[in-house]
């Protein structure tokens, strides 16, 4: 069964972080990280930078997807506002990110543990001997939803790869039913809300911001738009973990 975080429920683990010397606020959705550490399997988690705030180049140890949900800034070279996607890799390092007058806000999604952002070039040495691959997708900037839409249309953000990696955008009218891409294709997929409100077939409802994670045994999601419409990113992992030791 997917795993269901409505926004309302994750407020209430909202709270002031300082990372790297940087002060921010961060709510989780799903899953465990260094402030909120059960370990749990997958990660889910709202970054609010405050405006001016600058995030260094840095790395994870898990394979990762940001969606910028509000606010504007830049992500290395790239300049990002809602709703812009990225990925990486595992060990593949970015940065850095920097937060616009509005300040900025991101998910950040993961399908393993990461025990928190290795600073460049403090964590140069930690690369050393690590099982990796460069890997670092950016989906510019598209404009939410601002109106309820007449017909369902569905885009590629960052196209499917051979190894089941992409994003995707749907916006679909109220009442309209969407079926997401098979699950075994990748390595697990988030839904993110970013307009409108999704049902699923069983009656709980989704708002704005809030996000929901299948695994890649699971059946094909499935949503219904609710009255005003249904806005929501689907970003899938790709298969296999190449920075992951046989038999961890």
């Amino acid at each position: 069964m997917a795993i269901l975080a409505p926004v309302e429920v994750a407020r209430e683990s909202r709270r002031p972080i300082v990372s790297n010397g940087v002060a921010a606020h961060l709510t989780t959705f799903i899953g465990a990280n260094r402030y909120n550490p059960a370990a749990v399997y997958p990660m889910a988690f709202l970054v609010e930078q405050p405006p001016g705030s600058v995030v260094a180049t840095h790395f994870h140890e898990a394979n990762q997807f940001q969606i910028v949900v509000a606010g504007d800034g830049r992500l290395g070279s790239h300049p990002v506002e809602p709703v812009a996607v990225h990925y990486s890799n595992a060990f593949s390092a970015y940065g850095p990110i920097t937060a616009g007058a509005a300040g900025l806000q991101y998910f950040t999604l993961r399908n393993g543990y990461d025990r928190g952002a290795r600073y460049l070039p403090a964590a140069r040495e930690e690369l050393r001997g690590v099982r990796r691959r460069f890997r670092d997708a950016f989906a510019e900037p598209a404009a939410p939803l601002a109106s309820v839409p007449d017909a369902a249309a569905a885009e590629a953000l960052i196209p499917a790869a051979p190894d089941g990696m992409g994003a995707w955008r749907h916006r679909l009218p109220p009442g309209a039913a969407l079926e997401g891409p098979d699950p075994a294709g990748g390595d697990g997929q988030f839904w993110v809300v970013t307009a409108g409100s999704l049902r699923t077939p069983a009656g709980e409802a989704l708002p704005p911001l809030s996000c929901a994670f299948v695994a890649p045994d699971e059946p094909p999601f499935a949503a219904v738009a609710g009255e005003a419409g249904l806005e929501v990113v689907v970003v899938q992992f790709p298969r296999g973990r190449d920075h992951v030791a046989a038999g961890s």
